[in-house]
């Protein structure tokens, strides 16, 4: 039986997690693979460009206007590529914690019998900066053990991917999670693929892959595509492709070493200040 691979993607909010991991869905279906989307942010658009911009019914809605005596359908959508798409939801504004709707969707998941054998990767997008509550349950709970972290060379970027791999350190002690790399969703500021190369192996782990900044990405989100979808000749389409290619065969995995605030402060001296 083959190997099913569950990864979490985390990183700082608004650096592009869920348009990174849609995109890099879309080469993995060209490779061949069946991939389960799982979007654990209660903003629902995990899934929006794999699904062309259908706004998803939650898992947490479905089953507050349902009850629990729901079918895999009623959760689940086809969308790019044969991309299995889910998404966790979250409470109601002001009430709980957003967390809870990823614990009740994997068992939902579970139950329901959605990790087929036909699987290759399940993919949880993630929100948050810290590793922390509910949003930790995919790695706690040992359902994804391969952690990828978009970042950029920014200086909060890298303050909240260093607090997330705090997260995944005190994780990595108890169960099986590790930590597969750093990807750059680039923002053009200056020395960054050094700044970024520093730092992972600061963490003890390597830049991935980095994917340049192309407005193609902003074009394609407007007309709610993945970018391969949309113009599969385009250079960008093809960076995605590597993408996807480096996590395919991506076998370094490590257990991160967060550093200090003082030690990450000297490198974005020596990288991002141009010093």
């Amino acid at each position: 039986m083959k190997e099913l691979r569950q990864i979490a993607i985390y990183g700082k909010g608004g650096i592009g997690k869920s348009t990174t991991t849609q995109n890099l869905t879309a080469g993995l279906t060209e490779l061949g693979k069946q991939v389960m989307v799982v979007g654990c942010d209660p903003k629902a658009d995990s899934t929006r460009l794999l699904l062309g911009g259908l706004a998803q019914k939650t898992v947490l809605d479905t089953i507050r206007d349902e009850g629990e005596d729901i079918d895999l359908d009623d959760i689940m959508k086809t969308g790019y590529g044969n991309t299995l798409c889910v998404g966790s939801g979250g409470p109601e504004p002001g009430v709980g914690c957003a967390g809870r709707g990823i614990i009740t969707s994997i068992n939902m998941l579970e139950d329901l019998g959605a990790y087929d054998d036909d699987l290759d990767f399940v993919f949880y997008d993630v929100l948050g900066d810290v590793v922390c509550g509910g949003f930790a349950m995919p790695i706690r709970e040992g359902k994804a053990k391969e952690i990828y972290i978009v970042a950029s060379g920014e200086m909060m970027a890298l303050y909240a991917a260093n607090n997330i791999s705090k997260g995944i350190q005190r994780y990595a002690k108890r169960g099986g999670v590790r930590l597969g790399g750093i990807i750059c969703n680039s923002r053009n500021v200056d020395h960054e693929k050094e700044l970024l190369e520093a730092f992972a192996k600061e963490l003890g782990t390597k830049l991935l892959y980095f994917v340049p900044r192309d407005n193609i990405v902003q074009r394609a989100e407007i007309k709610r595509k993945t970018v391969i979808e949309y113009d599969p000749e385009s250079n960008q389409a093809q960076e995605y492709r590597n993408l996807a290619q480096a996590v395919l065969e991506n076998k370094d995995f490590v257990i991160p070493k967060p550093m200090t605030q003082e030690r990450l402060e000297e490198i974005l001296l020596q990288y991002g200040m141009g010093e």
